[in-house]
């Protein structure tokens, strides 16, 4: 939370001055520009060397499948990667059943339009674990800076109605002004969303990036 108080060579008070607080706020809707999609391949085996070694070679392959439509290396990078005994319960008792193997990765893209086919040439390729596609903008502050513009603009303009409607002398100058922490939002998509189906359709839609103040006037 941010705030603005003028300088003090710009306040003048008078004896007689009375505060007048109001709060502003306006939206932004923008089509996202990147996105992250988060994926990878899980392979399970009784022997952890045999499950390893599969789930390196998968990998691989989605890595390579990822370069050749078009995500360049350093836009790939692990997120998680673990091993772990796997366990059934019978009768309350605990079987050792296999090791799982998870190698997770981060894909990021500007290529919007292609991420269904992205993920399809992901799944081709080994990818057994989708977890999830965030969409975000490359350049929110931009659209933020705007919105806060907006919002400034929007509390004057309450304080100036009530001003007019109380009959009394408002003046332009905030006495203090007060940023609340809003920004846009990533867009999040998870597995549900997308699994089970041949050819992905991935739709992102618009981010909406909220700027919201609080000020106080002098009248």
């Amino acid at each position: 939370m941010k705030e603005y108080n003028p300088p003090a060579d710009r306040v003048h008070y008078r004896n007689d001055e009375h505060i007048l607080k109001v709060s502003g706020s306006e939206t932004l809707s923008a089509a996202p520009d990147q996105a992250t999609i988060t994926l990878g391949v899980i392979t399970e085996d009784k022997d952890p060397q045999k499950a390893q070694q599969a789930n390196s070679q998968a990998i691989a392959n989605v890595i390579a499948s990822l370069k050749s439509a078009g995500i360049p290396e350093e836009q790939l990078k692990t997120s998680d990667y673990r091993i772990d005994p796997q366990y059934d319960y019978i009768d309350g008792k605990e079987l050792f059943k296999n090791y799982k193997v998870q190698h997770i990765i981060q894909a990021q893209t500007t290529d919007i339009e292609k991420i269904g086919s992205i993920i399809d040439t992901a799944v081709r390729s080994g990818a057994n674990s989708i977890t999830s596609i965030r969409f975000s903008l490359s350049n929110p502050d931009a659209y933020y800076n705007q919105a806060l513009s907006l919002a400034l603009k929007n509390a004057y303009e309450k304080a100036l109605s009530m001003a007019r409607t109380l009959g009394i002398s408002l003046n332009p100058v905030p006495n203090k002004v007060e940023e609340l922490s809003e920004t846009a939002t990533p867009m999040l998509y998870q597995t549900s969303t997308f699994s089970k189906m041949a050819t992905t359709p991935i739709q992102p839609g618009e981010l909406n990036i909220t700027a919201s103040v609080r000020v106080e006037y002098t009248y």
